[in-house]
């Protein structure tokens, strides 16, 4: 199936041609999937970037009039980053606030129970601030993931520096790769995707191992 048949892209669709309705929209559709609702973040980033591309390609992509307005490229790269991550950092402040009311919440309880908070903790007691990192790009625990580390000892600055380098790697940069390649490019980008997160895993690993050898050694020494 082409991206272009994809239920979110076909509505954004209609507002094509009309920046501000499609922005607004992009603002509601990253709170929403930040907190656990199932619209897939990185379909609607493709879309955006796939509605840019149209607008730039005009022969291609006839607008419905002359001089009807169009989505720029990096004004949308620029918009969709900041509602990622005002997004991600809402959720982390109201689980700062409201935490302990929301894992109680009957409605809310099921994003913290079982497998779930079993593998949010895992990862924080073995990556500490890099999981932060790794939820980014996990959208099944995002949400309680975010919560968790709110109402935890871990700082807003360094969530904000670790949540925010995430996003600027992996938002901008697929809005810009399709706003100027369009549709074709999207085998290459999943393809690049995978290499990357391979070689992010093996930075993180080096990381790691760096972090306990060190600590290994203190003891020794001590």
């Amino acid at each position: 199936m082409h991206f272009t048949q994809e239920p979110i892209f076909q509505w954004l669709a209609q507002y094509a041609y009309e920046p501000g309705m499609v922005y607004m929209f992009v603002v509601a559709m990253m709170l929403a999937s930040a907190f656990g609702l199932p619209l897939p973040e990185e379909v609607t980033i493709i879309s955006v970037g796939i509605l840019a591309y149209m607008g730039a390609h005009p022969q291609h992509f006839p607008p419905p009039y002359a001089g009807a307005p169009v989505i720029n490229g990096y004004e949308a790269a620029v918009v969709v980053s900041l509602s990622v991550f005002f997004a991600d950092a809402l959720v982390f402040w109201i689980g700062r606030t409201f935490g302990r009311k929301i894992m109680r919440h009957r409605r809310l309880r099921s994003f913290f129970e079982g497998p779930t908070m079993e593998k949010i903790n895992h990862f924080v007691k073995k990556y500490g601030s890099f999981a932060t990192f790794i939820f980014r790009f996990t959208p099944g625990i995002r949400f309680p993931a975010h919560v968790f580390l709110g109402m935890s000892k871990f700082s807003m600055p360094a969530f904000v520096l670790v949540d925010g380098l995430a996003v600027l790697i992996s938002v901008p940069t697929q809005i810009l790769i399709v706003y100027h390649f369009g549709e074709e490019i999207l085998g290459t980008l999943y393809q690049f995707k995978i290499y990357v997160g391979a070689i992010l895993a093996v930075v993180l690993v080096v990381a790691l191992v760096k972090r306990y050898g060190h600590k290994l050694r203190r003891k020794k020494s001590a």
